[in-house]
C-alpha cells in the first residue's frame, strides 16, 4: 500500500492584523489561515482589499500589527530560507543565463550550508521540474514570457521549499500559456509537497488549480468565505460542477465588494 501524502499545517497564522506602512488603519484584520504541505490555497478578493498585502506579511517581507505566524510550529519572524516568494514580474537578472538565475541566493548566509554538489543537484531538479533544460544557458531577454515565469518558478523550486508564496504570478501571461503554468503549478506542489499560498484576481484560476478557495473581503480585509474544492485533476473534465461552484463564489464575491463599498463604522486602529 502507498503512504499516504504529507498534509501537516506548516504555516499558521492566527489574529493576523496588518496595515499599509505609515498607516493607523488596518488593511486586514483578524487573519486565522493554516497551509497544509502539498496544498494550494487560492485567495480571491476585490483589488485593495489586502491579499498582497497578506502575502508579503506571511513571507516576512511588512510587519503586521497584532497575531502569530508560525512555521512548523516555531514562531515566524521575518524572512525565512524555507519560504519562497514570486510575483507577476519574474524579476531575472538579466546579465545572468536561467541556469544562474536558478542558483542566484542559494549561497546566501540566510540558505542552510549546502556545497556546490548539492547545490547543482537542487538548480538542475528544479529546472527539469519546469521543462526548461533546453534553455538553461539562454538569458532572460531570450526567454517567452512563459518561459521567463517557469524560470521564477524554478528558483524558487531550488531552495526546496516549505511554503510557496505566489502573488499573480500568471497575471501577464496569454491564456493558452497562462492555462499550462496552472498545470504546470499543480505539478510542482504534488512534487515538492510545498505548502502554496496563491493570490490570484481570477475566480477561473482559482477554480482550476485550488484545493481550498478564500474570499478576502471586507473594510478593514477579513477572510468572509472559503470553499473546499475537492473535484479531480484535470478539472476541464468537471465543467458543470464548476460552473456552479463559480457562480457561488462570484455572488459573494460581489456581495464582499459591495460591503467594502459601503459607509463604514470607523477605522480598526493599528498600535502606531
Amino acid at each position: 500500500m502507498s503512504e499516504e501524502p504529507d498534509r501537516r499545517v506548516v504555516l499558521r497564522a492566527r489574529g493576523l492584523a496588518a496595515g499599509y506602512p505609515g498607516a493607523c488603519a488596518a488593511v486586514f484584520e483578524g487573519i486565522d489561515l493554516d497551509l497544509r504541505a502539498g496544498e494550494i490555497v487560492a485567495v480571491l478578493g476585490a483589488s485593495g482589499v489586502g491579499k498582497s498585502s497578506l502575502l508579503r506579511v506571511l513571507a516576512g517581507l511588512q510587519p503586521f500589527a497584532r497575531g502569530t505566524i508560525e512555521m512548523d510550529g516555531a514562531p515566524l519572524a521575518g524572512v525565512h530560507p524555507r519560504v519562497a516568494v514570486a510575483f507577476q514580474d519574474a524579476s531575472l537578472l538579466p546579465w545572468l543565463t536561467l541556469e544562474r538565475n536558478v542558483a542566484y541566493g542559494l549561497n546566501f548566509s540566510r540558505q542552510p550550508a549546502s556545497g556546490p554538489d548539492e547545490r547543482r543537484r537542487r538548480v538542475d531538479r528544479a529546472i527539469a521540474e519546469v521543462g526548461l533544460d533546453h534553455a538553461r544557458h539562454l538569458r532572460p531577454a531570450q526567454l517567452s514570457g512563459g518561459m521567463a515565469q517557469r524560470a521564477a518558478l524554478a528558483r524558487c523550486l531550488a531552495r526546496q521549499p516549505s511554503v510557496l508564496l505566489l502573488d499573480e504570478p500568471f497575471g501577464a501571461l496569454d491564456e493558452v500559456t497562462r492555462a499550462g503554468m496552472q498545470q504546470l503549478l499543480i505539478k510542482v506542489v504534488a512534487d515538492f509537497r510545498a505548502a502554496t499560498l496563491l493570490i490570484t484576481h481570477d475566480i477561473d484560476e482559482a477554480l482550476a488549480v485550488a484545493d481550498r478557495v478564500l474570499l478576502l473581503g471586507g473594510s478593514p480585509g477579513r477572510l468572509a468565505a472559503q470553499w473546499p474544492v475537492t473535484l479531480p485533476q484535470p478539472r476541464e473534465n468537471c465543467l458543470h460542477e464548476l460552473g456552479a461552484l463559480r457562480v457561488e463564489v462570484l455572488t459573494r464575491l460581489r456581495d464582499a465588494l459591495r460591503q467594502a463599498q459601503a459607509p463604514a463604522a470607523g477605522p480598526v486602529s493599528l498600535p502606531v
